[in-house]
């Protein structure tokens, strides 16, 4: 599969550009970058070509991967499917409802395989047990935290205008959802909504399953205080996520595989374009109740 990488920041550089140069069946075709001396300097670290169009990358290419913004993604997106390529998504989808659908009404029209880049989903640890989890019955809670310290120190992303606006609710919040709804059902209702310190926010969510869970979203906690947990309690007692071995970049790998195999046979990812609207529905629902308004 020829695949193109859409973005030249951060998340490019440090996981897209990596596994798809270091994938042993994917051929890197390009990079097209919103600074094409950007795009320039990373096509030649990867030895791969530039594209100042990135239509011009769509017509060369059976695939693209997306290391953008939300909103700058979505219009992308669409253009690509337009084009006839398949597409390898950053969550979230879109920052709107209403653009994350365009975006899976294009891939349906096109009849284009796509995958949202969930990173837990893509971890073999964090896949096997989710996958054992839905299989179990009976789950009476969950508890999800994703707390992250990306506007302190040193991190890439700290400069980040989409997270600095949008917050914990928008970045992390995405992954908490990818792990409770294959578990839990999807979301009935954001039953509760309140803000915490900085950026941090709490949800309350009621599952079609019968169970309800909470989550805790920050990228503003203490470095100290930083880090992933999510506990499911239930008829079969207790478990927990497990930690993951590997980073992004291999994740980044698995997800390209799984974009091929659905290309490749026709079926839809778990995590497509279309669960990727779902999220962005909960998320858009979690922010109207965060505002005091009717979800």
């Amino acid at each position: 599969m020829r695949i193109g990488l859409l973005g030249t920041g951060p998340w490019a550089r440090m996981a897209h550009a990596p596994a798809l140069s270091e994938h042993p069946e994917v051929d890197f075709a390009g990079v097209w970058g919103r600074r094409p001396e950007a795009a320039g300097e990373l096509a030649e670290l990867h030895g791969t070509r530039s594209y100042d169009d990135a239509d011009a990358l769509f017509a060369d290419v059976d695939a693209v991967a997306v290391a953008l913004p939300p909103a700058v993604q979505a219009a992308l997106a669409v253009r690509a499917a337009r084009a006839g390529c398949h597409l390898l998504l950053d969550k979230p989808l879109a920052p709107t409802v209403a653009q994350a659908r365009s975006v899976v009404e294009a891939v349906r029209e096109a009849e284009v395989a796509s995958v949202v880049f969930f990173t837990t989903r893509f971890q073999p640890e964090a896949e096997a047990w989710i996958a054992e989890q839905a299989a179990r019955p009976g789950w009476f809670t969950g508890r999800a935290q994703w707390l992250g310290s990306v506007f302190a120190g040193d991190s890439p992303f700290a400069d980040s205008p989409w997270r600095q606006e949008s917050g914990a609710l928008w970045d992390v919040g995405p992954h908490a959802l990818s792990v409770l709804l294959p578990v839990l059902g999807d979301v009935r209702r954001v039953t509760a909504a309140a803000r915490g310190p900085r950026d941090t926010v709490h949800l309350v969510l009621d599952h079609d399953g019968g169970a309800s869970s909470t989550v805790t979203l920050s990228l503003t906690a203490p470095p100290a205080a930083a880090g992933v947990a999510v506990e499911l309690r239930g008829e079969a007692g207790v478990t927990l996520l497990p930690e993951s071995a590997q980073g992004a970049v291999p994740a980044l790998m698995r997800a390209v595989d799984a974009l091929s195999a659905a290309a490749r046979e026709g079926r839809p990812h778990s995590c497509d374009a279309t669960f990727g609207l779902r999220v962005t529905e909960i998320l858009a629902s979690a922010d109207l109740a965060l505002n005091g308004e009717a979800g």
